[in-house]
């Protein structure tokens, strides 16, 4: 009897050790590396469309795991969607609506409201939740979201390398003069020495959990590109093609480049099936400088190619290998999957306007809301394609766009008709007038400010200059 004992424990035993791996793995922290590119196009990357850009290593990303289709940013400009990226809250209910800090026409129909320039300490990131959960956490890159007392530092970012509020590098080559990243060397990249930081810190960071939060600057302006990949791109030119910018096209690969070699950091550490890796880019992508379509104009504008912008996630064992997802997803979805997927937290999200995108990252199910939202209270008029202030909703395939200053409502059928040109809103009263009122609904429930009337407006002048004349406006982001 005593025998049989011994040999039940020492089974037992062998059969505890031999689940001690598992069980290591299995209680294993994940890792989380989210890189955001800066004004990158829906069509911008190979794996998209692109008709010249080349992008291999973040073609192999989307091999490895999902491909979005209909991803949305928060905005159709950069600030917004980083707070909202960062808190998961809709650009409206933060009162951070545009870029910091905005621009005004000379002789406006409308005033904007006093909206926020910053991105407040009382908001919770994403980065403070990783930390108080015991991860490593860094912000490389640009930061964009108020000055010093709102840098990275103060929202749960242990490291912040080359974050200001500034909206755009003064260069991409060295000196490039930013007062959070050590100077390079006379002709250094930008973007490769942002990939250096990002390496190092995965390389310090390997050995316990760690979130990378990595906001390029590429392919925002200045566009400036390294001579051996312009070069290139001069040579592969070719009529007819939609992409026939070899300075973007050059930048485009620098940062698929930077992407490749965060890629091999974690693979080099060990980590690469223990990480989840999100890209995306803050907005559409900027005309001329690219090419959205066949989605109407971009960056700046209320229409598809202002807010559809590339989203890769590859999440090991989770997404299905070279798996596309047509469903509609945005910006602030990517806060509620980290939180929900990766943390587990039991914090209430109070005011959360992302949905975990756990059912269509393992293909077995949909998201439980069917509309998205966006409200822009603000001028763009100095880019091309730009807008007036306004607000939309994506009702299913509809999408209703409300321009503020004279009330105009455009309605189009995003399945049949992806570059809006037929604007249906007097075909379908009904849904025109359905659409309306569940955004104005919304407004109320977020709190979203309004412009004003501007009472020294003056109808007889015209609310803004033209940009080819306007030299002023040529200076705006």
């Amino acid at each position: 009897m005593e025998n049989r004992r011994i040999i039940l424990a020492v089974v037992a035993l062998a059969i505890f050790l031999h689940g001690m791996p598992q069980l290591c793995a299995a209680e294993k922290k994940w890792n989380v590396v989210l890189i955001l590119a800066d004004d990158l196009g829906w069509k911008d990357l190979s794996c998209f469309g692109s008709d010249l850009h080349e992008t291999p290593n973040l073609d192999n990303l989307a091999k490895k795991g999902m491909r979005f289709t209909q991803a949305y940013s928060a905005c159709t400009v950069c600030s917004p969607t980083r707070a909202a990226l960062l808190t998961g809250k809709y650009p409206a209910r933060l009162h951070i609506t545009d870029w910091i800090p905005g621009a005004m026409p000379d002789n406006p129909k409308l005033l904007v409201p006093d909206w926020t320039k910053y991105l407040p300490a009382s908001e919770k990131t994403i980065a403070r939740y990783f930390k108080e959960a015991g991860y490593k956490t860094a912000s490389i890159g640009k930061w964009h979201l108020g000055g010093e007392e709102y840098y990275p530092q103060k929202h749960g970012f242990d490291v912040n390398i080359a974050g200001t509020d500034k909206a755009q590098p003064p260069s991409y080559f060295a000196p490039w003069k930013i007062s959070t990243l050590a100077e390079g060397k006379d002709g250094d990249y930008l973007t490769d020495r942002l990939a250096d930081e990002a390496v190092k810190f995965i390389q310090d960071s390997s050995k316990g959990p760690f979130f990378l939060y990595l906001p390029h600057f590429a392919v925002h302006t200045p566009i400036q590109a390294r001579k051996d990949l312009l070069a290139k791109y001069n040579a592969k030119l070719r009529e007819g093609a939609n992409h026939v910018n070899p300075a973007y096209a050059a930048m485009v690969e620098s940062l698929d480049q930077s992407v490749g070699r965060v890629l091999n950091a974690l693979k080099a550490a060990g980590v690469e099936d223990q990480t989840l890796v999100i890209f995306t880019s803050d907005n559409g992508g900027r005309i001329p400088t690219t090419n959205n379509k066949p989605l109407r104009y971009g960056k700046a504008s209320a229409y598809e190619g202002g807010v559809r912008v590339p989203l890769i996630v590859s999440y090991p064992g989770i997404t299905k290998p070279g798996s596309v997802c047509d469903d509609a997803v945005i910006t602030m979805d990517l806060f509620r999957t980290m939180h929900d997927m990766i943390l587990a937290t039991p914090d209430i999200l109070r005011n959360c306007d992302g949905e975990n995108l756990e059912p269509l990252l393992k293909g077995q199910g949909k998201l439980k809301r069917n509309e998205l939202y966006w409200h822009y209270p603000h001028h763009q008029h100095y880019q091309k394609g730009g807008t007036m202030p306004y607000g939309a909703i994506r009702s299913g395939d509809w999408k209703l766009i409300e321009f503020f200053n004279d009330g105009t409502l455009e309605l189009y059928n995003i399945g049949e008709d992806i570059a809006e040109e037929k604007n249906l809103a007097s075909q379908f009263p009904e849904i025109k007038k359905q659409l309306h009122e569940r955004l104005v609904a919304w407004r109320l429930g977020v709190n979203a400010q309004l412009p004003q009337p501007n009472p020294k407006y003056d109808p007889k002048k015209p609310e803004y200059t033209p940009l080819m004349n306007n030299p002023k406006q040529k200076k705006k982001v």
